[in-house]
């Protein structure tokens, strides 16, 4: 641990579009964990799409100010008083659920996603821009040795909302699954998907982005406004675009769905009732994940074994990074390397 007990964190202290730079480094002093708390020292944490949307305003009652980040990777520095699942030294990872409190009507049916008093981390809680930072040992992962600090970090959020959406949207194997969007949480979706043997259809902007759908096992990659040349069984849309979601229920079979993936969405236009839903398609939401999805995603990730692709950045640089995040100029994800 640093010997002046302070840390250097990158801050969000007013919300504002991402070109105007809001995060700030700023030093801190390093948090002590209480009773069933780990201290991480984070080596690497990934940059989401939803970090952006956090700094940018776009999400309610986000704490302010706030470190954000939660796809993080690094070793336990220190244990909290009655933490005692994990070793000083182990590599471990963070996502998004920070914490639940066991007790309401969704953790008792376990669906703690939905928790109704549900923290989570870079938001409601101090994430992983930084140095350091503590969470509940029972929310913290361990993570396959296989994976280094950089590759890992995508797969939790990026990796554990990608199979969560792959399981909501019911695509079972060697069905035909649309992926609408191809950044960070795509580009290890598709890898499960191809896994299982379905044919995946990729819908991008971007054309780097499609070609490296491509080399990952598409069967074809098109733009939004593409039609694919077959009917989809199901998709999942992880734009935040709106308007993407009438393509995504135009291109369904009879009884698909589509499954929206993120956790901020532009307003869905006025649809017919009779082109985009008729026929029992579905179309649905995925909030949050549980840490059943995260321990799953992870096995799968080490079975076959997921490859990530990132482009690393100092921490000083968070502001660059998500700026590119949001311009979709980085293939895969984008990591800040810290320690």
């Amino acid at each position: 641990m640093q010997s002046n007990k302070h840390m250097k964190t990158m801050q969000l202290d007013h919300f504002a579009p991402i070109e105007d730079n809001p995060l700030s480094l700023v030093d801190r002093p390093i948090p002590k964990p209480s009773a069933d708390e780990i201290l991480i020292r984070i080596h690497v944490c990934g940059v989401c799409h939803t970090d952006l949307h956090t700094v940018e305003g776009e999400l309610p009652q986000v704490k302010l100010p706030v470190i954000p980040g939660h796809q993080v990777v690094g070793t336990v520095a220190a244990l909290g008083p009655s933490a005692a699942r994990f070793k000083e030294g182990e590599r471990v990872g963070v996502a998004w659920l920070h914490s639940t409190c066991g007790r309401c009507r969704f953790c008792k049916k376990n669906k703690e996603n939905l928790c109704e008093n549900a923290k989570f981390t870079g938001y409601s809680v101090d994430g992983g821009y930084a140095e350091y930072m503590v969470i509940p040992e029972a929310f913290a992962y361990a993570i396959p040795d296989l994976f280094s600090d950089e590759e890992a970090s995508p797969l939790l959020c990026a990796g554990i909302i990608g199979y969560r959406a792959l399981r909501l949207c019911e695509i079972q194997p060697g069905q035909r699954l649309g992926l609408y969007g191809f950044g960070a949480s795509a580009h290890v979706a598709i890898q499960v998907a191809v896994h299982w043997g379905c044919e995946v259809y990729v819908f991008s902007r971007s054309q780097a982005h499609q070609e490296h759908a491509r080399q990952l096992g598409a069967t074809w990659a098109g733009s939004p406004q593409d039609d694919p040349p077959v009917k989809l069984d199901s998709s999942i849309n992880f734009t935040p675009a709106g308007e993407t979601v009438l393509n995504g229920l135009k291109h369904l079979d009879k009884g698909g769905t589509h499954t929206l993936a993120g956790i901020y969405m532009t307003p869905v236009p006025e649809m017919d009732y009779t082109q985009y839903l008729y026929h029992e398609r579905t179309l649905r939401s995925v909030a949050n994940a549980t840490r059943q999805d995260g321990e799953e995603l992870l096995s799968v990730a080490a079975e076959i074994p997921i490859r990530t692709t990132t482009t690393a950045f100092p921490l000083e640089d968070a502001n660059k990074a998500l700026k590119l995040n949001k311009d979709s100029a980085i293939d895969g994800a984008a990591v800040l390397k810290i320690t």
